[in-house]
């Protein structure tokens, strides 16, 4: 029986764990051709890894710096090149620092833009023309933090550039329409990957992140990519433009 994206070229940022590592089981699963890259080379040398044992195949290259725009640009056509296509472009991959307002430093904040909104203007501005080809789909993950404060101090360079993802995906949709290509943003709350471990091994910092959330507890990896997928099939035909918030009812308050 055929999946969803059976034959679709889907390009996944970050694939060397987390969500990233999730989304490339889960798309592969599904029958798409995942092109994938990481600055971990050795992470995501073991999803490839997990990947064969399913009888699965990664394709694409790390480490891959997608904050250097000329690592994008050979990113995006090298998997042109070796798949003659782009269906979908999964901007997963983000890096931040964080800090109080006072105290963070001007490179902390520089380093936040570039990683976390910069590095999905380059991906997006060279798949583009390719997407428009195939009437292809743009996920870029955001964050609740684009949405409203946290009592969790330290976020303001997260939460502008997440901020800026909502607004950039909107404006995509718009631009995207008269070409084919659908744009949607999803903004996760607090999700249990590598990267969260540490606050939640933290008895304050966990509780101060589950305060208000509903649902009592972090989400998985998994939630979030089951609607990244749903998003990118054609089931999802009638959805751009829209950011879609996995947060365990955090925002619901």
């Amino acid at each position: 029986m055929a999946g969803r994206l059976q034959e679709k070229v889907v390009l996944i940022t970050g694939t060397g764990g987390g969500q990233g590592r999730v989304a490339a089981l889960k798309f592969a699963r599904e029958g798409a051709v995942v092109v994938g890259c990481d600055t971990n080379a050795g992470a995501n040398k073991e999803t490839a890894a997990l990947m064969r044992a399913e009888g699965l195949k990664l394709h694409g290259s790390a480490p891959v710096d997608l904050g250097d725009p000329e690592q994008a640009k050979a990113w995006i056509e090298a998997a042109v090149q070796e798949h003659g296509r782009i269906d979908v472009l999964y901007n997963n991959a983000s890096a931040a620092k964080f800090g109080p307002v006072s105290e963070l430093s001007i490179e902390d904040w520089q380093f936040t833009m570039r990683n976390e909104i910069d590095l999905l203007f380059y991906t997006t501005k060279y798949a583009w023309n390719h997407l428009a080809e195939q009437r292809g789909v743009i996920i870029n993950i955001s964050s609740t933090a684009g949405w409203g404060g946290s009592k969790v101090a330290g976020i303001s360079a997260h939460a502008a550039a997440k901020g800026a993802v909502i607004a950039f995906t909107r404006q995509l949709a718009v631009e995207g329409a008269p070409v084919g290509i659908r744009a949607v943003s999803i903004s996760p709350g607090f999700i249990a990957t590598p990267g969260t471990t540490a606050f939640m091994e933290n008895p304050k910092v966990r509780a101060a992140l589950l305060d208000g959330v509903l649902m009592d507890r972090p989400g998985e990896p998994e939630e979030v990519v089951a609607m990244a997928l749903f998003v990118a099939s054609a089931e999802a035909s009638f959805i751009t433009g829209s950011d879609i918030v996995i947060d365990g009812g955090l925002l619901a308050i």
